[in-house]
This record gives C-alpha cells, structure tokens and sequence, in this order.
C-alpha cells in the first residue's frame, strides 16, 4: 500500500509550519508509524549534512531526527542558499547546480518538478506516512506559475493540504479567509482543514474565532495550538530566529559575542551555547559595537565569505575585534569566520563575486583559495584530548604556516584548522563543536567558566517528545491521518 502523505502550508513565512512537522514526525513516530519529512523547496543558510553525502535545509534534518532516521538529500530536493539580496545558489537532491537571480528561478522551476516528484517518490516507497512542508505563502499567487514549493507540489502529487495560521503576530482570522479569498478553487480544494498557531491565554476566548474561519473557508478546524516555549531549545533554520529576544541570564559568568554578518549560515552553532547557564550570547547587530567585555567572539559560518568581511569591517567590527585581541581576549572563527581570520582570501572563479582576492584580518597565518568542490563530510576528531564530532561544509582550500599548529585531528584526515602562537586565536571548519558535551565543557573551562554538566542531545530529545506531546493533546491527530491519502 502506497504511503499516506499530508502537507503543511503557512499563511506566511514563520508561522510554525518546521516546528509543527517536527512534533507530528515525533508523535506519528511513537505511535508506531514510519514516517519521513519532506519539503520540496527551502530557502535557507541554515543546512545540514546527509548520510548520502549532500545537504539539506536544518529544518528537515531536525525533522528526520523526530522521526528517529538519518535524514536524506530526498527530504529537500531543491534547497536555495541565498548569496545576495536578489540571488541564491541552488542545491538539487544534495548537490550545487549553479547560482541564479530570483528572477531566472523563476524561469527554473518548472525544469526542477521532475527531481522534486522523484525525491518525493522514493520517500513514499519507505515510509508509512510521508508530512510534506511548503514554504513561504500559500497565498503567494504572484510566484503560482510552475510552482513547486506549494500549491503546485500539492496538485501535481495530488497531496491534502493542512493551513496553518499564526495569531502570535495578529490578524491570524484575516490571514486564513484570505489566503482562500485569492487562491483560485482548484488550488483552495486540495486544503482539508487548518490549524491556529501559537496561542496564548483561554482558548475559550477563541472558540468562536475558529468557528467563523471554517465557515468562511469550508475548512475543517483541526486544533488551536498553545505557545510551545520550548521552540527555542530545538535548531532554527530561518534567521529570523536571530531576532528573538535573548535569554536572561544573570548568573551568566561568561559573554561570548557574535556579529550577526548578512550572510550567516549554521547558527545552530550557537545554540548549545545559549542552553548552558553560565553562558550570555551575545548576538550584535548592524549599527552596534563588539562588547568590549567579551570573554569570546565568534565568527560564524558565512554562505558568502568575501561580502561578509567587507560588512564586517563596514560594521567596524574588526577595529573591535583588534582592539578585543590587544586587551587578550579569545577569538573562535567557525568555517567562513576561520577563512577571514587568514591573511587573503582569494576568489579566482568568481564564486562569490568578481573574482580577485581580499586581504583577510591577518590573525592567523594561512590563506584561503575559493575553489574546488564543496566539502560536505560528517567528521569525527580530537582537540586537546578531547573527542567530538561534527560536520564540514564548505567551498574553499585553507593553507599556511599556521597549519603547523591545528585546532584538531580528525580521524582519516590529520590535522584541521589553525591556532595562533599565543593559543587564543582559533579558526576551524568543524560545525556543531559545541554539541558535543565534552568539547564544549572544555572551552567553558578554558574560559573560566564551571561547566554544567548539561547533555545537550539530549535535551533536544526531550523537547522534541515534550513538543509532540503538545500537539497530540491540542490537535485531532486522529483526524489528520484521516485526511492525509495514499
């Protein structure tokens, strides 16, 4: 019997459409069901790295680990890395295929449906139930032609559709009557029913809401699902995530600032960070200063490195930054941060832009060359006795004499990454480092700080558990696998 498939569309961006699926994947998971996520289009610099080898948007490998499986290239076929404010680098079943401006994708998309169907296929062919994800807007009929993300997925692969608003941000009655106010029939009946997100206070209060908007629409009421503050304890894949408010700490011994660069990709990086107590992460702005107090600055993963050193010292972070190595502070730079930490970073292709090459920030002896194939590799390794593990994925070769004194080992590689002489300069191109407990606690200590003894795996664990046990008490699951067909 060919697997049940349902998909999950937004009135808008962020409203909940990851996290919800994420909770399903978890809760269908523990009733017993084989299911896998899926997400036809993504837009994201967030991703992650399959066991096959590829990359995907952070979203769907969160959502494979609520489905306890390996997340797959198949899980988001097309996934677009945005480079500028106008273009993306496209990533098909894993791999790059090449840069476009939004207006050329537009023109691409219909050529990318075939790939999209396959993936979605063989998910099918593995599964019990397969949750789809659609991206951005329902309601977006100005991108409608050969769509692939949304309606136009769902009607070619003949998949029921579950909207869902968000009332956090308001006007969550307006938002669903007029997505079907502008939909045309054929799109508007292929959605089931819709779910109201992010809830707070009596859901009485609402009760009557939910009523008009399935009178309105012709849509079934499938849940009014309460504010989950656990959401921030699991991996964002949108970098609107960086805009929510920071955690109060005042316990907090340790600050450990980060330059929010235009570009930034893995962030997650940070967020074992933001879990331990002691920890104050410090997100800066365009238009505010490195705080001089800082006991770290990380420089993070960048899907552009070369714009990104330019708005950096546009920011006049690297003034801060110097001026924060004079006073003996640390420096850490994460993948694209370790590449501006060199002397240059060359571009000979024109990967990023025109091609040419850029003097780095000259904290570490080594220099960059933009070339070659991306590298996309889980990694396992040692740091100062200490094991972790992790992933790669970067463009670019990183070579000098700084070499000569690596950040790690890795295991089947040899050495990776580059130390300054005095020790407190660091550039590696090891993502998830601070997931590993044992690393992590190491550089709390290194930094004077007493390490928690949290387990951050499995904390994201419980929360993924405690978030599936939000939705099956506030959303008929019963119902769902009802609507969902084969």
């Amino acid at each position: 019997m060919s697997a049940l498939s349902l998909m999950f569309q937004g009135t808008g961006s962020d409203v909940g459409k990851s996290l919800v699926v994420a909770g399903l994947a978890r809760a269908f998971t523990n009733r017993g069901l084989s299911v896998r996520p899926f997400k036809p289009q993504n837009m994201s610099n967030n991703a992650a790295v399959t066991a096959d080898g590829g990359e995907i948007g952070r979203a769907q490998a969160l959502q494979a680990r609520a489905a306890r499986i390996a997340p797959s290239v198949h899980m988001n076929p097309v996934l677009l890395k945005p480079q500028s404010e106008i273009g993306a680098q496209i990533v098909v079943q894993g791999r790059a295929r090449g840069n476009a401006k939004a207006s050329d994708y537009q023109a691409l998309k219909p050529q990318l449906m075939g790939a999209v169907l396959e993936s979605y296929g063989r998910l099918k062919d593995e599964a019990d139930l397969v949750l789809v994800e659609g991206a951005g807007s329902a309601s977006e009929i100005n991108l409608r032609a050969g769509d692939i993300a949304n309606m136009g997925f769902a009607r070619a692969a003949g998949v029921p559709v579950v909207l869902i608003g968000d009332i956090d941000r308001g006007g969550v009655i307006a938002s669903l009557v007029g997505t079907r106010t502008v939909l045309p029939d054929d799109d508007a009946a292929m959605i089931a029913g819709f779910l109201v997100n992010r809830f707070r206070g009596d859901p009485a209060l609402f009760a009557s809401g939910m009523e008009e908007i399935a009178s309105r629409t012709g849509w079934a009421a499938l849940g009014l699902i309460p504010f989950f503050p656990g959401a921030r304890r699991l991996p964002a894949e949108d970098a609107l995530a960086l805009d929510a408010a920071p955690l109060d700490k005042p316990g907090a011994r340790l600050r450990i600032a980060v330059p929010l660069l235009p570009r930034i990709a893995n962030f997650d990086d940070l967020d074992p960070l933001d879990a331990e107590p002691q920890v104050q992460v410090i997100r800066v702005r365009p238009g505010e200063p490195l705080p001089g107090n800082a006991d770290l600055v990380i420089l993070p993963g960048s899907k552009s490195t070369i714009p990104d050193l330019a708005d950096l010292r546009a920011n006049g972070w690297d003034i801060d930054l110097f001026a924060h190595v004079r006073r003996g502070g640390r420096v850490l730079g994460l993948c694209g941060g370790y590449q501006m930490l060199g002397r240059t970073l060359s571009d000979p292709l024109g990967i990023e832009g025109p091609p040419g090459t850029v003097p780095g920030l000259g904290l570490l002896d080594v220099d960059t060359v933009l070339a070659g194939e991306k590298r996309l590799v889980a990694i396992r390794g040692e740091s100062e006795g200490v094991r972790f593990s992790g992933y790669e994925m970067h463009m670019g070769v990183t070579e000098g004499p700084g070499r000569a004194r690596p950040f790690a080992t890795i295991d089947g590689k040899g050495r990776e990454g580059a130390v300054s002489p005095d020790g407190r300069i660091v550039g590696t191109y090891a993502h998830g480092l601070f997931a590993n407990d044992a690393q992590r606690s190491a550089w709390l200590a290194r930094l004077g700080a007493t390490p928690s003894g949290l387990n951050y795996e499995d904390g994201v664990d419980a929360t993924l558990d405690a978030l599936a046990a939000h939705l099956e008490r506030h959303v008929d699951l019963d119902r769902l696998l009802a609507l969902a067909r084969g």
